[in-house]
C-alpha cells in the first residue's frame, strides 16, 4: 500500500472486545493514574473495583493456600488487596510481600500504599529492589520487592519463613523469573501449609493456573487448595479498523494515522504503539515536525515518547493533562500495553509488532527480535481506547492476518536464554532442572545450552554442582553470569575499578543525548570519548570523566550526556563495589592498562565472539551467525576490528550486535578452552 493512502476498514465482527476477560491491565504502573485523586484517600479506595470482592478475597486467602486473582485495569489489586490482608491480621504471623516484574513498579506502588496507610516509606511499607533496599527489619509489614530479588531471598531461605503471604503480579507477562518463583512455591506450599499464595494477572489462562497449583486429586471440590476469583473493571465500547493492505513502513504509517485522526475525528488522546526506543523517537520527531506545519485553526498536538529508560520527569509528562486545544499523542513501547495507564486515552494506534528477547542455542546468542504480537496483546492495546470513554483502534495490519497470530505471547522460559535460571535454581540445591516443575517446561536443549556455558564460565564442575567459591558467589551476584564472572575475576586481572564502572554503565541506557538540529555538534564532543578499544572501553571514559568533574551535571549538559543516567550508574557501581568487598575481591585499577580490562571483559563474556569473514561481515565463532556493527557503535565508522565481542544482539532491518569490545582471539583459546577449540578459531 502506498504511503499515506491508509485505507482503514472496520472488522466484520469485533464484538469479542466487549468480553471483559480479555481486555485487561494489571495496576504495576510506573505512575498509578488516579481519576479519584479529589476524594479522600477512603473514599478513593472504596471506588476501586476490587473493594467489591474484598471479603470474598480474604474469605478464599484464608481458607485455600492459592488465591488467583483476574482482575482489570484500575481495579486496585496491587495496591488493595496487600492493605485488605493487613487489616485482617496476616501481618501479625509476618510480612506480606509483593513481587514485581518492574524496578518502577515496586517503588512506586510502595509510595502509594505508604501513603494510603499514613505511614513513612520504608517502615511499616517498604521496597527491596536490585541495589536499592528501602525497608526496616522487624518492622516493614508490606513489602515490595522485584521478583529477582524474591528469588534471592529463597536462596537465604528456602521456605521464606518470614513472610506470611507471597502476591504475584503482573503473572500475564510470564517472565522469566516470574515462571520459576511459580515453580519454587509450589514446592514451597507444599512444606508450609500456613504459608499464602495470591497470583494477580490480567489475561493468563486461570484454569491453566489452576490446575498447576491444585493439590487436590479427587473429584471432591471441597478438598481444593486453589481458588480463582474475577474483579471486572471498566471498560467503554471500542471500534476497531483495519488497513486493507499491509503497510512497507508501519513507522512512518502510525504518523500518517494520527494526522489521519487529528483532522478527522473528536477530541481525545492518542496511543501509538511501536517496538523499541529509536522507533519511537523517530516516529516522535516525524510527528512534531507535522505538527509544526498545522495551521492555527487545525489546533495543536502536544507529542511525547514512552519507554521504560526515559526519565521520571519526561514519563510524568505522559500523564499531564493538556490544555483546550491541545491533543495529546503518545508514542509508546509496549510498557504502555501492560505497565502504565495514560489517562485520556481515546484513540490507540496499533503498528501490530513488538520487541523480544529469542535464544539461538547454536550461536548463543540472546537477541532482541522485532515480531508480530499476540492476538492476546492486540486485546490488550485495544483495551487501552475504552477506559475513560467510547473508543477507536486502528490496526495498521489487515484483519485477515489477526488469526495468524499465536494466541499468547511466548514465555520468556521458553525463548531465552536460561543461564541466570539455571544459576538461581542450582544455588536453591535444585540439581536436575529437567524434573523441575515448571509452569511452561523449556526445550531441553537451552536448558543444556544453559549448562554448557556455565560450565565454560567455571561456575559449575563436570559433576554439574556449583563451584566454590565462584559459582556460589555469582549465584548471589544480581546480574547476569556473565557480567558476574567479569566482576569476580576483576581482581585477579588487577582491573576491578575499571570493570565495577563498565558493569555498572551497563545497567544504564541512553548514556549519549541526541539533539536535534545539532547532530554534527554532538557527535564532534561525544567523539571526545571515543577509543578503538570499542563501546565498553569509550562508556568506561565517560563514567571516568563524570567522577572526576565530581558528578557535575552542568558538565553533562555540555557534553551531550544524560545526567540522571550516569548519577544512576554511580549509585549501582557503589552497591556493587560493597558486594566485592563482602566476597573478599581486592579493589585495584589497571592504571590505564586497557588490555587488562579487555582480557577481564573476555573472560566474563567470551561467549559472545564474533570475527570478521572475508565477505565483510562478522560471524559468530559458534553457530556462524552473520552479525552487523550497529549504527551506534564507535566502531560503525572505523577500521573494522578482526575480533570483537558483544553485549547485545539486535535484529532490526539487519542482525545487528551492540556495546563491542575489540580483544585478541588468542585470548579466547587461553581464557575458554572448554568453550572454544583451536581448530575452530583456526577456520576462522
Amino acid at each position: 500500500m502506498a504511503a499515506g493512502k491508509l485505507n482503514f476498514l472496520k472488522p466484520a465482527d469485533d464484538s469479542y472486545l466487549e468480553d471483559k476477560s480479555d481486555v485487561d491491565q494489571t495496576n504495576g504502573t510506573s505512575f498509578i493514574y488516579n481519576p479519584y485523586k479529589s476524594l479522600s484517600i477512603e473514599k478513593q479506595r472504596q471506588r476501586l473495583p476490587v473493594f467489591s470482592v474484598r471479603n470474598h478475597i480474604l474469605y478464599f486467602v484464608e481458607n485455600y493456600q492459592t488465591t488467583i486473582v483476574i482482575g482489570e485495569t484500575g481495579s486496585g489489586k496491587s495496591t488493595q488487596i496487600p492493605q485488605y490482608l493487613r487489616e485482617a491480621g496476616w501481618t501479625t504471623d509476618g510480612i506480606i510481600a509483593i513481587a514485581q516484574p518492574r524496578r518502577v513498579a515496586c517503588t512506586t506502588l510502595a509510595e502509594r500504599v505508604a501513603e494510603e496507610c499514613n505511614v513513612i516509606l520504608g517502615k511499616e511499607v517498604g521496597y527491596s529492589i536490585r541495589f536499592d533496599e528501602c525497608s526496616t527489619p522487624g518492622v516493614t509489614q508490606i513489602k515490595y520487592m522485584t521478583e529477582g530479588l524474591l528469588v534471592r531471598e529463597m536462596m537465604a531461605d528456602p521456605l521464606l519463613r518470614q513472610y506470611s503471604v507471597v502476591l504475584l503480579d503482573e503473572v500475564h507477562e510470564r517472565t522469566l523469573y516470574t515462571d520459576i518463583i511459580l515453580g519454587l512455591m509450589k514446592k514451597i506450599l507444599r512444606k508450609r501449609k500456613d504459608l499464602r499464595l495470591i497470583v494477580c494477572s490480567a489475561t493468563i489462562d486461570a484454569d491453566h493456573l489452576f490446575n498447576f497449583f491444585n493439590n487436590n486429586s479427587t473429584n471432591d471440590k471441597s478438598k481444593d487448595t486453589t481458588a480463582v476469583i474475577s474483579v471486572e473493571g471498566r471498560i467503554y465500547p471500542v471500534e476497531i479498523f483495519y488497513v486493507e493492505e499491509g503497510v512497507p513502513d508501519y513507522v512512518k504509517a502510525c504518523a500518517d494515522t494520527v494526522m489521519k485522526i487529528h483532522h478527522k475525528e473528536g477530541p481525545g488522546g492518542v496511543l501509538v504503539f511501536l517496538t523499541g526506543v529509536e522507533e519511537v523517537d523517530t516516529c516522535v520527531n516525524y510527528l512534531q515536525d507535522l505538527a509544526s506545519g498545522l495551521k492555527k485553526n487545525e489546533g495543536n498536538l502536544l507529542v511525547l515518547p514512552m519507554y521504560g529508560s526515559l526519565t521520571n520527569s519526561d514519563q510524568l509528562r505522559a500523564f499531564q493533562s493538556t490544555p483546550p486545544g491541545v491533543r495529546k499523542i503518545v508514542v509508546a513501547t509496549n510498557i504502555a500495553e501492560t505497565s502504565v495507564t495514560i489517562p485520556g486515552v481515546v484513540y490507540v494506534v496499533d503498528s501490530g509488532f513488538v520487541k523480544l528477547r529469542w535464544y539461538n542455542v547454536g550461536s548463543h546468542t540472546d537477541s532482541l527480535v522485532v515480531v508480530p504480537i499476540s492476538q492476546a496483546s492486540a486485546i490488550q492495546r485495544a483495551g487501552r481506547a475504552g477506559r475513560t470513554q467510547s473508543g477507536k483502534v486502528y490496526r495498521l495490519y489487515p484483519e485477515s492476518e489477526l488469526d495468524n497470530l499465536s494466541k499468547v505471547t511466548p514465555p520468556e522460559m521458553v525463548r531465552t536464554n536460561l543461564s541466570s535460571a539455571v544459576l538461581n535454581l542450582m544455588a536453591l540445591g535444585i540439581e536436575n532442572m529437567l524434573r523441575f516443575d515448571f509452569p511452561s517446561p523449556p526445550p531441553a536443549r537451552h536448558l543444556m545450552s544453559a549448562l554448557d556455558e556455565l560450565f565454560a564460565l567455571k561456575a559449575i564442575n563436570e559433576e554439574g554442582v556449583l563451584t566454590s567459591p565462584l559459582g556460589q558467589q555469582m549465584a548471589e551476584f544480581p546480574l547476569p553470569p556473565q557480567l558476574s564472572k567479569m566482576l569476580l575475576v576483576s581482581g585477579d586481572f588487577g582491573c576491578s575499578e575499571e570493570i565495577l564502572s563498565i558493569v555498572a554503565m551497563l545497567q544504564v541506557q541512553n548514556v549519549f543525548i541526541k539533539k536535534k538540529g545539532h547532530t554534527h555538534a554532538v557527535r564532534v564532543i561525544h567523539r571526545k570519548f571515543e577509543v578503538s578499544e570499542g563501546d565498553l572501553i569509550t562508556l568506561l571514559n565517560v563514567f571516568t570523566a563524570y567522577i572526576k568533574k565530581g558528578e557535575n551535571k552542568r558538565w553533562c549538559s555540555e557534553h551531550f550526556l544524560n545526567h540522571r543516567a550516569l548519577r544512576r550508574a554511580a549509585e549501582i557501581r557503589r552497591r556493587m563495589e560493597k558486594l566485592l568487598t563482602n566476597f573478599n575481591i581486592r579493589l585495584v585499577s589497571c592504571e590505564g592498562h586497557v588490555d587488562a580490562v579487555c582480557k577481564c571483559i573476555t573472560a566474563g563474556m567470551f561467549p559472545n565472539a564474533a570475527f570478521l569473514h572475508h565477505s565483510g561481515n562478522y560471524q559468530t565463532v559458534r553457530g556462524n551467525q552473520t552479525l552487523h556493527i550497529h549504527p551506534s557503535s564507535v566502531l560503525y565508522t572505523q577500521t573494522q576490528p578482526q575480533w570483537v565481542l558483544f553485549h547485545e544482539v539486535l535484529h532490526t532491518s539487519k542482525v545487528f550486535m551492540r556495546d563491542l569490545t575489540t580483544i585478541d582471539s588468542a585470548w579466547l583459546l587461553e581464557l575458554a578452552p572448554h568453550f572454544y577449540e583451536k581448530t575452530t578459531l583456526r577456520s576462522a
